[in-house]
């Protein structure tokens, strides 16, 4: 799978999650950029990444994330 074709799932991942159809992520995407993504949020939004692609993360890997493009750095490591 190509970093575009993860990056447009990662996307409607957090459309999904967020219920926000104006949200457009990319690899430079923190937190601090979306309102709507929170504590609370970042853990459904592990959960529906994981059950999407059919992985798991690693506490350490999750805490090590400061923007989309670290996420989809550990995706793709985990053979994605």
């Amino acid at each position: 799978m190509t970093r575009n074709e993860i990056l447009s799932q990662i996307n409607e991942i957090f459309i999904d999650t967020l219920d926000s159809e104006n949200i457009l992520v990319d690899v430079t995407t923190r937190a601090i950029d979306v309102d709507e993504w929170d504590s609370l949020t970042h853990i459904l939004l592990v959960v529906a990444i994981e059950k999407h692609f059919k992985i798991s993360f690693k506490s350490n890997e999750i805490q090590n994330w400061k923007d989309v493009g670290e996420m989809m750095n550990c995706i793709q490591e985990k053979g994605i």
